[in-house]
Formats: C-alpha cells, structure tokens, sequence
C-alpha cells in the first residue's frame, strides 16, 4: 500500500513535462541571440567597408590606378568597397544602391552632386560622391568652424532572418551603410 500511495503522490514526471515547454522556448532565445549577433556582424561589416572606399577615396594620389599620382576614381573607391566585403565573405554584388541616398552638396558652388553609381555583374552598387560638402553633426556647437570637404559613400545590403515559427522567419531587410570622410582636394 505504501509503495501505491508514492506512486500516485510523485512528481517524478514533472521535471519530463517541464523540460518539454522549456527546453523549445531556450532553443528559440539562443537561435534570436544568434541571428540578431549575425545581422549586428553584417552591419558593422557593411560600415567597415564603406569606410574603406571613403577613406581610400580621401587619398591624395593613388598609385594602383593605372595613371601615377592621379586622384582616386568612384571605380577605385567601388573595387576597395568590393575587397572589403569580399575579406569579409559577403557578396559584394548583393550591394545595391541605395533607395534614397541623402541630398549632398558640392564643396565649391553650392549646387547638389549626382551620385556616381558603380556596380553591375558581381560588382557592389555604390554611391560615390567626391568633394562634397559634408554634414557637421549636431552635437557640435555653433560657429565651431566651416563645414568639411570630402567623400560620401553609400549603399545598402540584404540581410535574411532564418527564425523559425515567428513573424521575423525568412524575412529580408535592408542594411544602410553610409560613411562620410573629410579630405583635401
């Protein structure tokens, strides 16, 4: 009688019942932790590589482009683009211009700069715009200086959640990368 009653009163089965609602709502965290880390690491690559191209484009000469001591040419800045994503493992021709890139205007006149779109089979879709006027942040304060000369590069980058059983699962988003650098020309 006494091994019935300890039968029907255990709880032995509770830890398995338990385990069975846990265990799927950790396994759902720990695959969110790891998409939203993989779209944070393609973010910060992205920026990494319009960085790149903004910086090889504030250059005073470059000596890889074919004519010695020329400028750097928005190809140029598309090809270092390009190397940096592809360091990284991304594909670069899944860079597409941006949808609407910022209004920049010329250092001298005033009068808006057309992007310089490069890009096309394998290629990333860049935006490149030399010797614009850039934009003074706004925590500086007033009459702190003129604004800068430089190079703007921009453009965007795919991005795919693979979250199961959710809203987010094979959705697609589009990263921005936008950098701007100030140099002399």
């Amino acid at each position: 009688m006494g091994r019935l009653k300890k039968l029907v009163a255990g709880v032995g089965g509770s830890e398995i019942a338990e385990a069975a609602l846990v265990i799927p709502i950790f396994f759902m965290l720990m695959i969110g932790i790891y998409w939203f880390g993989r779209a944070f690491n393609v973010y910060a690559t992205i920026n990494h590589a319009a960085r790149e191209g903004a910086r090889f484009g504030t250059a005073q000469t470059c000596a890889t482009c074919g004519t010695p001591n020329a400028p750097p040419t928005p190809d140029n800045i598309a090809a270092q683009v390009k190397q940096a994503l592809q360091a990284s493992h991304l594909d670069p021709g899944q860079a597409a211009f941006p949808t609407s890139p910022p209004v920049r205007n010329a250092c001298i006149g005033g009068a808006p700069v057309a992007c310089s779109v490069i890009g096309g089979a394998g290629n990333p879709q860049v935006c490149v715009r030399l010797n614009v006027l850039l934009q003074a942040p706004a925590s500086l304060p007033a009459g702190s200086g003129t604004p800068a000369c430089g190079v703007s590069v921009e453009f965007q980058y795919p991005y795919q959640f693979f979250f199961p059983f959710t809203s987010l699962n094979m959705q697609k988003i589009m990263l921005n990368a936008g950098v701007q650098m100030k140099g002399d020309y």
